[in-house]
């Protein structure tokens, strides 16, 4: 586990740390530079609210989800064949971090979209890099879910709902568009039982950053 200098941009492999070692690097910043950085290489910012160091967590192993291998349960498909909902892309992306940062999750305290970090991604989506999906029902935001794109990778990062599906058709939806445009794989990071129903998979971390370098290189043709 390596300390890492504010000023100097830079992280270990993932590839040097551990196969149990999760945790590949301790502090650093939050700035839009390095996030796209670690991102690049296999790593994502991980702590609660008020902690510190920043941890630089590489999961081992990484779950992730091939587009082209997505899976839609029988209520779901229901679900999308009423059209209940509006899905849009990138319309209130700010306003999907604030719902996901507030949204209580089950074993966690706080959150890790700190002002800090939020700021940063709201420069990365200025930059094309972040981006939302939203989900409304009468004109009220009631579900979303936002992530990182870089070359043909999509990094999911979090999600909300406020009514039922809402979350889960835009992630179809997500899914859909990304497969059209040429992406490769959506990285997961953790293992849920969710994401699991989808068709993510768990796959070990030297073939997930094999996989990461091949894609990166990818230019997809994606409108948003």
């Amino acid at each position: 586990m390596l300390w890492l200098d504010e000023d100097i941009l830079a992280f270990p492999s993932i590839l040097d740390a551990p196969n149990e070692e999760n945790i590949i690097a301790l502090g650093g910043d939050l700035g839009p530079r390095r996030l796209l950085l670690g991102y690049s290489i296999g790593l994502f910012p991980w702590y609660n609210e008020g902690e510190t160091p920043i941890l630089w967590q590489s999961p081992n192993p990484r779950f992730v989800l091939f587009p082209d291998q997505l899976t839609v349960n029988k209520s779901l498909r229901r679900s999308l064949k009423k059209q209940r909902y509006d899905i849009t892309f990138n319309q209130c992306f700010e306003e999907v971090l604030h719902r996901c940062a507030s949204t209580p999750r089950d074993g966690q305290e706080g959150t890790w979209l700190n002002p800090t970090l939020i700021d940063a991604l709201t420069q990365l989506h200025h930059s094309g890099y972040a981006h939302s999906g939203e989900a409304w029902l009468e004109g009220r935001l009631v579900g979303g879910l936002y992530g990182i794109s870089i070359g043909g990778v999509f990094f999911g990062e979090s999600m909300f709902s406020e009514v039922s599906d809402a979350s889960k058709v835009t992630f179809v939806k997500m899914v859909e568009h990304l497969t059209k445009a040429g992406f490769r794989m959506i990285d997961c990071q953790d293992y849920t039982p969710h994401l699991e129903r989808f068709g993510a998979i768990k796959i070990d971390r030297t073939h997930f950053y094999a996989l990461l370098r091949e894609y990166l290189r990818i230019k997809p043709l994606l409108t948003w």
